[in-house]
């Protein structure tokens, strides 16, 4: 699987086919047994997750993890833990102004916050670390629909704005309107991958994930 820069890539598969398993592999989490992860040929196979932080990659996991009794505006400086330099306030009000909402929200407690306002507190999270590739795991899960339009609307948005995305959702047509690639992965091996076009247009993709 390769993710270029400044591509959207979607990873498609039913519940337990490896999606999350492979997100974690690539920020750290987990260690394969075999192969090998490479950001721009270097390895990072066995590379601590905070190493691979500052590296470059941010990871915004399923169930969104925020830390709940920190307020809005804590959590997002956690997000920049990894930096010193001068443009943290910068990076917040960019934030601000993908996500509106946690700036009305800014001195709220994250536990407090609507399913929709969290997931968008753990995308902002992810962006204060300036990543070059964002791991987004199941984005619009446990979201009302018209919250899913908003969050893939900003997730094109941040992927405009420069950063690399590899997507893990269930909602295969939204994923796919999105991306430009996509692979498929069942019981941890790639079996499919192509345009995101190609993908949609696929009688076994349309059959198994787009619901046709």
């Amino acid at each position: 699987m390769e993710v270029r820069a400044g591509e959207i890539v979607a990873l498609l598969g039913n519940n337990g086919a490896g999606k999350t398993t492979a997100l974690r592999t690539i920020s750290g989490l987990l260690v394969p047994t075999r192969g090998s992860v490479l950001l721009e040929d270097a390895p990072l196979t066995g590379v601590p997750p905070h190493t691979i932080v500052r590296r470059g990659i941010a990871h915004v996991p399923e169930g969104r993890r925020i830390f709940n009794r920190l307020t809005v505006r804590e959590n997002l400086v956690m997000g920049a833990y990894t930096r010193t330099d001068s443009g943290v306030a910068a990076d917040l009000d960019r934030v601000f102004t993908l996500f509106p909402r946690l700036n009305e929200r800014i001195t709220q407690v994250a536990g407090t916050l609507s399913g929709g306002e969290q997931q968008m507190l753990a995308i902002g999270r992810a962006l204060m670390g300036r990543p070059r590739l964002l791991l987004l795991d199941e984005p619009s899960m446990g979201l009302a629909p018209v919250l899913v339009e908003q969050i893939f609307d900003t997730v094109r948005d941040i992927n405009r704005q420069g950063t690399t995305i590899l997507l893990v959702e269930q909602n295969a047509a939204m994923a796919l309107s999105v991306a430009q690639r996509g692979y498929v992965i069942e019981t941890g091996a790639i079996v499919l991958s192509g345009t995101a076009a190609e993908l949609a247009d696929n009688p076994d993709v349309r059959r198994a994930y787009l619901g046709e």
